[in-house]
């Protein structure tokens, strides 16, 4: 059976967008519960920012960290 794109992710996927919301904080929820409405677990957020309307904020979700069984091995 072919490997899935997402088996062949080396590290990790980067995700990036704008919410419309009234603080960061409430931006990093939407992006922690977007991430794990996905299916994703292991999230770091990477960066956010007010931005007039809404919040810029980009998470790394984690596919294999350091020393994991990489599935393209």
């Amino acid at each position: 059976m072919p490997l899935k794109a997402l088996d062949r992710v080396m590290d990790a996927l980067d995700v990036e967008t704008f919410f419309v919301c009234s603080e960061e904080d409430e931006g990093r929820t939407l992006m922690l519960s977007l991430l794990q409405e996905l299916g994703f677990q292991d999230i770091d957020i990477v960066f956010i920012q007010q931005e007039g309307p809404g919040v810029r904020v980009r998470a790394r979700a984690y596919i294999h960290r350091s020393g994991d069984h990489y599935g393209w091995l």
